[in-house]
């Protein structure tokens, strides 16, 4: 059964935030609020972990699964940037944007896209995730929790771990979160000269951008 844990989405108990690192740390997927959605998380080197979030998903390893880093550092460690990206990026970031990149060699080849080595990385914008991500000491791989079958994702922290409750091993819930998934930008094509595409549009704006 999902542990609930209930903390203030600005001021995050560390206590309640480190039992729910051991839970995940020990191998266990938990939901977590973003400045999106809710996000399903785990371990980055847990192959049984992800495979695990990819069935709860509903999606093979064609997906894109996500690392939540903790700032742009972190995630020029997991990705090939150029200048032209690195301008791209520290803009949005952090923010509710999801960016398709050139995965480098700290990424497991088990969690990149199989055909084009490339992984999806967000610095998101949520003080208690952001303090998550530091007591873990590493970015987390995520996904939108959106439920097999479904088209929308949970944002209600109840809902989430009354529907789940068997397949999670924690539910941080800090409020409802927004049902708006991220925007999701490939900017693998600006490597060659090209521009970036959007993938998805969500809440992060496109005009705060420039695109």
């Amino acid at each position: 059964m999902a542990q609930l844990f209930e903390i203030h989405p600005d001021n995050p108990p560390a206590r309640l935030l480190g039992q729910a690192v051991e839970l995940i740390q020990r191998g266990g997927i938990a939901a977590v609020p973003t400045d999106s959605s809710y996000a399903l998380v785990c371990q980055l080197d847990d192959k049984a972990a992800a495979d695990r979030l990819r069935r709860i998903r509903g999606v093979d390893d064609k997906h894109h699964l996500t690392l939540l880093c903790r700032d742009l550092s972190e995630l020029a460690n997991y990705a090939r940037v150029d200048n032209k990206q690195y301008r791209l990026l520290k803009a949005a970031t952090p923010g509710p944007y999801t960016f398709i990149l050139e995965a480098s060699k700290e990424v497991p080849r088990r969690i990149s896209h199989p055909s084009r080595k490339t992984i999806g990385l967000r610095v998101p914008d949520h003080k208690a995730l952001h303090a998550l991500l530091e007591l873990h000491g590493g970015p987390l791989l995520a996904t939108t929790l959106i439920p097999r079958g479904e088209t929308e994702a949970l944002s209600d922290p109840q809902e989430i771990r009354d529907q789940l409750e068997s397949e999670l091993a924690a539910v941080i819930d800090a409020g409802a979160c927004h049902k708006e998934p991220t925007t999701v930008i490939d900017l693998t094509p600006m490597a060659d000269g090209g521009d970036p595409i959007v993938i998805r549009q969500g809440r992060g704006s496109l005009a705060a951008l420039g695109l």
